[in-house]
């Protein structure tokens, strides 16, 4: 587990007017959204190269003032392969692109001195693509964007001094970016804060856990040491049960890692046809899907979902929990919730890309959206970065990944979708551009999580969340054959609240329930970064 949450494993916390369904459910199916352009209809023979998302270089507008007309200069944006061609845009394609031809994109407007641009430009050097990252030079461009208070820049500054890379680290440095993100005064420690005023002392509860606080260099010095001690421990109980477990029950999945597993999957002559690319509906009983939720006073807005469960694999092992995870998470967001739902059974590549893409037709900027997925997953180290790979179910054995779908792809649609919440939930692996939340820096306590001075503080942002077991596909779980323990663990904790819960606190709450039925999974709680995260947060609202 990440270095910043393993403190709150402790003892001491434990225990502690939307469209119409039919008209939505449409759009969905048969339209997206072609930037400024209007929706346009995908193809049905789009293929993954379409649905990509690319750096795109647009031609500039003809505008006139008085008797001049003037050509405006080039404008960058990121949308799918398809779009920009359709706009006459310039573009390289994503399995071919390079920072020199990403920059080529975003430099002239960054050094004009547009902040989204900058952002760009600086994620471009973190990212380091094509070559190892260059993590000065994106803090010299983070700066620039970050000082004209670009929140995603300020959020990406503040990480990479959390980190020390490109900076010396400096934690309070970190925080203090992280509270303009906010809209939190600076200050120079955590805890002497108007958001430590606001969130931690309304009670003589808290006031005594803020004495019990530690200094950021012994928290983080003692999060090093438990997470070795919680590796060691997950390593014996694992010893322990091969031991006295000489024969592995023919009901739970083998524990080797997807490479060697699908070695001795059957291998067909060709893909089988996708009827629908799987895609279903899934409606609420007790109220219309997609209505405005509110409570305490409070719009949380409309709330979507995309549930993606792939188990019948043509190449790989079949899986036997994402089929049963699937529709009983699809009915619990549903009807308990509010979500409208699509579902995704056995899809091919294609139908993850166009679903995602098919989004940008229904959502508007204050609605939620909530992706979950289960099924095979893989990552791979390159250089310095991680790069993750949903496996579809006309996946290809490794080291073949024509056909896997990059999360680094998933990541840059979700920076298009216009929706200022979207929060990935995935039984499986997700790498690329990730930080670590900084809820868990500025607060301690579940409680604090929940309060709604903290619920206000982080409304207005935009939120790019993930929330990930991983692991290379999911674990059976030993109380229930049909569901993964990953899954049963997210289905406790939001069966667990009655009100409103955080993102974070969901997390913790599913923690517990993890640290019961499997002590070796590690699941991890980030942002994602060049998804257009501004350090915001999604909470799940019962009805």
């Amino acid at each position: 587990m990440n270095s910043t949450l393993s403190s709150l494993r402790s003892p001491r916390y434990r225990n502690s007017t939307g469209k119409p369904l039919g008209i939505a459910l449409a759009a969905l199916l048969l339209s997206a959204c072609a930037g400024s352009g209007g929706p346009i209809e995908i193809p049905a023979d789009a293929t993954v190269a379409d649905l990509s998302i690319v750096d795109c270089l647009l031609p500039g507008q003809v505008r006139q003032l008085g008797n001049s007309t003037y050509l405006t200069p080039r404008r960058p944006t990121r949308t799918t392969a398809q779009d920009c061609r359709i706009r006459g845009g310039e573009y390289v394609a994503f399995d071919r692109a390079d920072y020199k031809t990403a920059l080529r994109v975003w430099l002239p407007a960054a050094e004009a001195g547009d902040a989204d641009a900058q952002n760009s430009v600086g994620e471009i050097f973190e990212r380091g693509l094509g070559t190892e990252p260059n993590y000065e030079v994106a803090v010299l461009w983070f700066r620039k964007a970050a000082e004209q208070g670009h929140k995603g820049a300020q959020f990406n500054l503040g990480t990479l001094y959390e980190t020390g890379k490109g900076v010396s680290q400096d934690k309070a440095t970190a925080l203090n970016w992280y509270r303009q993100a906010w809209g939190v005064s600076e200050d120079q420690l955590v805890y002497q804060s108007d958001a430590e005023q606001e969130l931690l002392a309304s009670s003589e509860e808290n006031a005594a856990l803020r004495q019990e606080n530690m200094t950021l260099a012994q928290q983080l010095e003692q999060d090093r040491a438990e997470r070795a001690r919680e590796r060691e421990k997950a390593r014996a109980l694992a010893a322990a049960a091969a031991k006295a477990e000489p024969a592995q029950s023919a009901s739970e999945p083998s524990p080797e890692p997807v490479v060697e597993r699908v070695a001795r999957a059957p291998v067909t002559e060709a893909p089988a046809p996708l009827e629908n690319n799987g895609l279903i509906s899934v409606g609420a009983s007790s109220a219309e899907p997609g209505a405005e939720r509110s409570k305490n006073g409070r719009n949380y807005g409309r709330y979507y979902a995309l549930v993606i469960g792939n188990g019948d694999y043509q190449h790989l092992d079949d899986l036997v929990t994402p089929a049963s995870d699937v529709d009983k998470i699809s009915n619990l967001l549903s009807n308990k919730y509010g979500f409208a739902v699509q579902v995704l059974k056995n899809t091919s590549d294609v139908g993850v890309l166009r679903a995602l893409n098919q989004l940008n037709d229904v959502l508007e900027k204050d609605d939620n959206l909530l992706i979950y997925y289960a099924g095979h997953g893989n990552r791979r180290s390159v250089g310095e970065y991680d790069a993750g790979y949903w496996l579809p179910v006309n996946a290809g054995l490794p080291p073949d990944d024509t056909f896997w779908v990059p999360t680094e792809q998933v990541s840059s649609h979700l920076a298009r979708l216009p929706a200022r919440r979207i929060m990935v939930v995935t039984d499986s692996t997700f790498a690329g551009l990730l930080a670590d939340n900084p809820a868990f820096l500025m607060l301690s306590g579940r409680e604090n999580l929940l309060s709604e001075a903290y619920i206000g503080m982080r409304f207005p942002n935009k939120s790019r969340l993930l929330l990930s077991s991983g692991q290379d596909y999911p674990l059976v779980s030993k109380s229930d054959g049909s569901t993964s323990v990953f899954a049963q663990a997210f289905i406790r904790a939001l069966q667990n609240n009655e009100s409103v819960v955080t993102a974070p606190a969901l997390f913790l709450g599913m923690l517990d329930e993890l640290d019961e039925s499997l002590p070796g999974l590690d699941p991890e709680f980030k942002a994602i970064k060049r998804a257009g995260d501004e350090i915001g947060e999604f909470y799940f609202v019962a009805r």
